[in-house]
C-alpha cells in the first residue's frame, strides 16, 4: 500500500465515479461475455476499463423473461437471463486492501457481487452459502482468487445459532480476522395470503432473515477492530411491504430497526453499522419462491426505470459502506430501487 499524499481532486473523481456509476460497465460488457476488462491488478487504474455513461432504461435486460421457476434456494447459473454480477465489469482501486470480509449468501444475487467487488478492492472473503448452492459458490471462490485474493467458502445454515458463532469463528481464524461482516443472506417465500404461510415457514423467515443477523453480529463484535463495518441488507419492503412477501417485509422491517440502534451501541467501539435497502433485483431468490411464479416474468416492469435492478449494480454501495471513504456515515439506510422510494 502506498504511503504518498493522496491527490484530493483523483480522490473526489474516483468516489464519483464508483458512487454514481455504480462500476457497472454496461449491456455490451454484459452480453459480450467478456468485452469489458476484468479487474485485475494491472487493469484496476486503466482509464479505458472505467464505465461509460449510458441509459439506465437500456442497460440491461428488460421484461418480459422467460417463466421460469427453481427448488429454493435457487442457483445464479439456471436463471435466464443470467443475472450480471460483476464478474466481467467491475473493476476495482484497491479501498479495501488487507479488509477481511465475511459475507453471508455471498454465492449469488447481491452477495456474490459484493464478494467480487470487495475481492477486487483488495479484501480476502470468506462467504457462506447452503450446501445446495456449492456450484455457485465455487465460481465466486475462483473470482476472489482471479483477483489474488484469499477465499474461504463455508457452507451451513444460518438457521443453527451454533453453526452461525462457528461461521463466525473460522471465517476470523483462516483470514487472520475480521473487518467486514454483510449480513446479506435471506429466505423469501411469497404467499397470498397469511392463511397460508404456514409456522414452519414464518419461523425459518425470521431465523434466516434475522436471528442470523443478531447470531453473527453477537458474534462478530468482539473479534473486529475500531475502524471496522456490519453492513446489513435490508429492503424497500422494510417501508412498503408487498401483500404476497408479509412474513419477509416483516424480517427487513426489523432490519432497519436493528441497524439504526446497533450503529448506536456500537458507536463507542468505533465500529460503523448500516443497512443497504435494494428494490427489485434480479437474483435467484425471484424464480425459487420469492415471486409468484406468474408474475415472474414481468419482474420489475413496474419500476419507473422499467426493469429489475442487477446485483452488480448495487455492488459499489456495499464498498463504499465498508470502505473508510465513509468515516462519518452509521446508522444509515442507503436505498437502490430503481427510482423512489427508502427502506
Amino acid at each position: 500500500m502506498s504511503h504518498d499524499a493522496p491527490d484530493p481532486l483523483a480522490s473526489r473523481r474516483r468516489a464519483l465515479n464508483l458512487i454514481g456509476a455504480g462500476l457497472v460497465a454496461g449491456p455490451a460488457a454484459f452480453a459480450a461475455g467478456g468485452a469489458a476488462a476484468q479487474s485485475t491488478p494491472a487493469a484496476a487504474g486503466a482509464d479505458a476499463a472505467r464505465p461509460r455513461m449510458q441509459d439506465p432504461r437500456q442497460q440491461y435486460p428488460r421484461p418480459p423473461f422467460a417463466a421460469q421457476t427453481q427448488a429454493w434456494p435457487g442457483l445464479a447459473s439456471k436463471m435466464q437471463p443470467p443475472p450480471d454480477h460483476g464478474e466481467r465489469s467491475y473493476v476495482g482501486s484497491g479501498r479495501l486492501a488487507g479488509r477481511r470480509a465475511l459475507i453471508t449468501g455471498g454465492d449469488s444475487g447481491i452477495g456474490r457481487a459484493a464478494a467480487i467487488a470487495y475481492a477486487r478492492e483488495g479484501a480476502d472473503v470468506a462467504i457462506n452459502y447452503l450446501p445446495a448452492e456449492e456450484s455457485d459458490a465455487r465460481e465466486v471462490v475462483a473470482l476472489i482468487e482471479e483477483a489474488g485474493r484469499k477465499a474461504v467458502a463455508i457452507p451451513g445454515d444460518l438457521r443453527d445459532e451454533r453453526f452461525c458463532t462457528q461461521l463466525v469463528e473460522r471465517a476470523a481464524a483462516e483470514l487472520g480476522g475480521l473487518d467486514i461482516l454483510v449480513n446479506n443472506a435471506a429466505m423469501q417465500r411469497a404467499q397470498a395470503s397469511i392463511l397460508d404461510i404456514t409456522t414452519e415457514q414464518f419461523d425459518a423467515t425470521m431465523k434466516t432473515n434475522l436471528y442470523a443477523t443478531f447470531w453473527l453480529s453477537k458474534a462478530a463484535i468482539p473479534r473486529m477492530p475500531a475502524g471496522a463495518a456490519i453492513i446489513n441488507t435490508a429492503s424497500i419492503v422494510a417501508s412498503d411491504p408487498p401483500a404476497a412477501l408479509l412474513d419477509y417485509a416483516a424480517t427487513k422491517g426489523a432490519l432497519v430497526t436493528f441497524t439504526k440502534g446497533l450503529a448506536k451501541q456500537l458507536a463507542e467501539r468505533g465500529i460503523r453499522v448500516n443497512a443497504v435497502a435494494p428494490g427489485p433485483y434480479w437474483t435467484p431468490l425471484q424464480p425459487s419462491g420469492g415471486q409468484m411464479p406468474d408474475q415472474l416474468p414481468q419482474f420489475g416492469s413496474d419500476s419507473p426505470l422499467g426493469r429489475p435492478g442487477q446485483p452488480a449494480e448495487i455492488a459499489s454501495l456495499f464498498v463504499l459502506l465498508a470502505s473508510q471513504e465513509a468515516s462519518y456515515t452509521s446508522g444509515n439506510v442507503f436505498s437502490s430501487t430503481g427510482v423512489g422510494g427508502d427502506a
